[in-house]
């Protein structure tokens, strides 16, 4: 068997010890050799209610200490099957928008260019832009799966065309999404007016409102969206705020209402089998909840997603 790097074990190291990467994985300064990098965009500067995603990065690491190499559920195996490392965080310009998000789209050229696949601790929800920019250069337009509570298509927050409410009207405007490739689950709260997510299914994306989801499995759901996308690169961006605020209260701009944590497990797990090229978990904000839970959730979530990428073989 290859040597493929391990997260520090447990019995190692105690878990409030060793290093403080994602599931305290062995870290490098670049994705070269590597399968899969974890990587932390540090950014709140396009947020519109509460700060302090630019330290969800860190909690998210902190918080991954917790998790073990097997999925036992779905019995996959991601550390017997791909080379995985943490390789830090974007160096972002936190006085300067445009320019970070030039940075990352930029950091993201390198990563991809070495056949790695990119999971993104985040941060604010602008940054899945340039990420998509460089994916989208990658592997021309991917189909999307958005897991929210907003659905971040405004044309403009403030006049200004970046924020973090805008990342997928400018990534449909810049033909970096698949046509009839995109689901938006679990958007939900109140709008500015009773058409807000009208324009999202006049571009041909499929929305999945909060209250479909209410009381139900998400299995049959997934099993329709891995036809939808067939065997199109897929890109998997889930804002913390699609989960309900009873189980992860630490993001800037919550809605009652939202997901269950199982059936946030259910939506990844269920995207086992499709072309993933990347994905991200974003608007983890650490100052809004002093348990930790939010960031348990997100390291979580970013592990099954892990689990999920082609390639990880799956224990009998």
């Amino acid at each position: 068997m290859p040597d493929f790097n391990q997260p520090l074990g447990g019995n190692e190291m105690p878990r409030f010890g060793g290093p403080a990467t994602m599931m305290r994985l062995p870290t490098q300064p670049t994705a070269e050799g590597l399968d899969v990098a974890f990587i932390g965009v540090p950014l709140d500067i396009a947020t519109s209610n509460r700060p302090g995603t630019r330290l969800g990065p860190r909690q998210i690491r902190d918080e991954s200490r917790m998790l073990r190499p097997y999925n036992m559920a779905t019995r996959a195996a991601p550390f017997d099957s791909l080379q995985v490392a943490d390789i830090g965080d974007v160096p972002i310009n936190t006085f300067h928008l445009p320019k970070t998000v030039d940075i990352i789209s930029a950091f993201y050229d390198e990563v991809l260019g070495h056949g790695c696949i990119p999971l993104t601790l985040g941060g604010d929800h602008v940054i899945t832009l340039p990420i998509l920019r460089a994916i989208a250069r990658k592997h021309g337009p991917v189909g999307l799966i958005h897991i929210d509570a907003h659905a971040d298509v405004n044309e403009h927050m403030f006049g200004e065309p970046l924020a973090h409410g805008t990342p997928f009207r400018r990534a449909q405007e810049e033909g970096l999404l698949a046509k009839g490739k995109v689901v938006q689950i679990g958007l939900r709260g109140t709008g500015y007016a009773a058409e807000d997510f009208d324009w999202c299914r006049q571009q041909g994306f499929r929305v999945v409102t909060a209250e479909e989801c209410w009381y139900r499995s998400l299995e049959p759901l997934m099993a329709e969206v891995r036809e939808q996308m067939g065997d199109t690169p897929v890109y998997v961006t889930f804002d913390i705020d699609g989960l309900d605020p009873s189980v992860a209260p630490g993001t800037g701009t919550v809605e009652m209402g939202g997901l269950t944590s199982t059936q946030g497990l259910e939506i990844v797990r269920g995207a086992a089998g499709l072309n993933i090229v990347g994905g991200d978990l974003v608007e983890v904000s650490p100052p809004y909840d002093t348990s930790g839970n939010t960031a348990l959730m997100g390291a979580t979530l970013l592990y099954e997603m892990l689990c999920a990428l082609p390639g990880v073989m799956r224990r009998d």
